[in-house]
């Protein structure tokens, strides 16, 4: 497997590299934003590896450049910027995951190993996914209520999908940290908050039902009663 690491720090770098070249991984290394742009655009990498404070292009910006060049390839973001609205950005710009430093080098291994597992498994097509008004098309990414379009951030979307899949259940804020962040943030952080508001102005904002709600101490739940 080919990871392009892009770390601006010699002696992270180094670490890093000789980690995952003994994991058998391959792995080119790029010490700034342009060049780790420019070689993720033009060479194949089954995961990326970005530093979020990098020379020349920062992390976010290469994030969202490779995105939109390659929709499907895992990006972990790698950073010391770790408070709430830091991930928030690193995940909105595109990155899949995200890992604070200092860090353990087999947490970065697993994730990587998850990430790369997601995009290997061949999902079957799904189907539109309804609650009222509200309609989910994973394959088209697109949603509507009452037949108006809604714009949503990656996150969102996986958010709001999974809690569409989960009508009238219960899920709890560990249910969400496993299967929309994949592997567990922070507790303690209020990461899954900012984005159930960010998907309560978007979905619930001047439409009728309301269709999110909080159950507090147990989690969220979508459905159309109070």
């Amino acid at each position: 497997m080919k990871i392009l690491l892009v770390e601006d720090e010699p002696s992270v770098a180094a670490f890093l590299h000789q980690g995952l070249t003994e994991q058998d991984y391959t792995v080119d290394l790029a010490s700034d934003g342009l060049l780790g742009l420019s070689r993720a655009q033009t060479t194949h990498y089954d995961c990326l590896i970005l530093d979020q404070m990098l020379p020349g292009l920062s992390g976010l910006e290469v994030c969202r450049q490779v995105r939109a060049h390659d929709p499907g390839v895992p990006i972990l973001m790698l950073t010391a910027l770790g408070e709430t609205d830091d991930k928030i950005r690193g995940l909105d710009a595109g990155a899949d995951d995200y890992l604070v430093k200092p860090f353990a080098f087999d947490e970065l291994l697993a994730r990587i190993r998850a990430l790369v597992r997601r995009r290997t498994e061949a999902p079957a097509p799904k189907a539109p996914l309804r609650l009222a008004d509200l309609t989910l098309d994973p394959a088209a990414k697109r949603v509507e209520r009452a037949g108006q379009p809604i714009q949503l951030t990656a996150r969102e979307f996986a958010l709001l999908e999974y809690l569409l899949r989960n009508q009238g259940r219960v899920v709890s804020r560990a249910d969400l940290l496993e299967h929309v962040w994949d592997l567990s943030f922070d507790t303690g952080s209020n990461v899954i908050d900012v984005y159930i508001n960010f998907l309560r102005k978007k979905v619930d904002k001047g439409f009728e039902p309301k269709l999110i709600h909080t159950l507090v101490g147990m989690g969220y739940v979508m459905k159309t009663e109070a």
